[in-house]
């Protein structure tokens, strides 16, 4: 009974050219357009989720419609693909902003620091300047969280939930060994590969790999998904990997320091992308921060399995802060 509620929950999906980019953006609840909505139900605050690598939004789908569920719908949850990440379907227009010609130039935008800026311009493009955020980033996209938080200090960010956060020493981590020399010296040797193998392959053959495998994810398959074997996403998917591993070397301590009352970490234990000794050292320095460990053993990637238990802690640490903005 509870998937079915939760597949009544809207998802609305829209393609958008943001930073000169083709941009997926799926928006679950029932406001789609923030700025038209003048009534007096307009909500005040903006859960807006960052995914890891690869940036596929429509991963996300089962986590942002458990987390609108738990917060009983009181508040738009809103999921960005990364730049390059998602192709858009012939089936689907883009939508276009006049607001959008600063942000056409963004340098190297499949890059570490171009997405980074990619999500500054839809959030200063896209959402009105009085509605506060709720940042939710996850793996890489604690990164991009944290960056925003700099290089954005005019946006009115509330809180930021940094779920398996990767901000720090990522070719070093048990993960980071292995895709390092993948990632960052073998990375042409796969983008040929992909292209040999999937760039000849029939659609028809993609849809049924998907369909098997979507279902053994717990993965939402009403949108857009069949850029998770594009040769194009992929590579850009590769590339900003390489960068991650060459770029995220030391956390950024001057950042949480002056954020820390807002950032919640969430460490697991049995994470190879950031072990439990990365929850210890964070905890030394910062004693009085909202640091966390999972006692749960969800995995890194707990969109393919355990939507529903973080949705709910999530909803959890928030439910002292909400109040204000209902």
């Amino acid at each position: 009974m509870e998937s079915e509620i939760k597949e009544e929950i809207p998802v609305h999906e829209e393609f958008i050219l943001c930073g000169g980019v083709e941009t997926q953006i799926l928006k679950c609840g029932p406001w789609t357009d923030l700025f038209s909505d003048q009534s007096a139900k307009k909500p005040k605050l903006l859960f807006f989720i960052i995914p890891g690598n690869p940036g596929f939004s429509a991963f996300y789908v089962p986590f942002a419609r458990a987390l609108y569920s738990s917060i009983n719908g009181c508040f738009p949850v809103w999921i960005i693909s990364h730049a390059g990440h998602v192709c858009v379907p012939k089936d689907k227009k883009i939508l276009t902003t006049v607001d959008d010609t600063n942000a056409q130039e963004i340098k190297d935008i499949y890059g570490l620091h171009g997405q980074v800026e990619h999500k500054l311009a839809f959030l200063r493009t896209h959402v009105p300047k009085e509605t506060k955020l709720v940042l939710i980033g996850h793996s890489v996209g604690c990164y991009f969280s944290l960056q925003i938080l700099k290089h954005g200090p005019e946006l009115p960010v509330v809180r930021t939930l940094l779920l398996f956060p990767t901000i720090e020493r990522m070719s070093q981590t048990p993960r980071g060994r292995v895709a390092t020399p993948l990632l960052c010296w073998l990375r042409y040797i796969l983008y040929a590969t992909s292209y040999l193998i999937l760039k000849p392959c029939p659609e028809k053959v993609k849809s049924s790999l998907l369909s098997v495998g979507l279902p053994m994810m717990n993965l939402s398959s009403e949108f857009s998904v069949n850029s998770v074997l594009e040769p194009f996403c992929l590579a850009n998917a590769a590339y900003l990997g390489s960068q991650e591993m060459m770029e995220i070397v030391e956390r950024d301590n001057e950042i949480i320091k002056e954020h820390l009352s807002k950032l919640t970490f969430y460490y697991g234990t049995i994470d190879g992308w950031c072990p439990k000794e990365f929850y210890e050292d964070i905890k030394k320095d910062f004693p009085e921060g909202d640091i966390r460990l999972c006692e749960k053993k969800i995995p890194h990637s707990f969109v393919t399995s355990s939507n529903q238990e973080m949705a709910e802690m999530v909803a959890d640490w928030l439910k002292d802060d909400l109040g204000e903005y209902k």
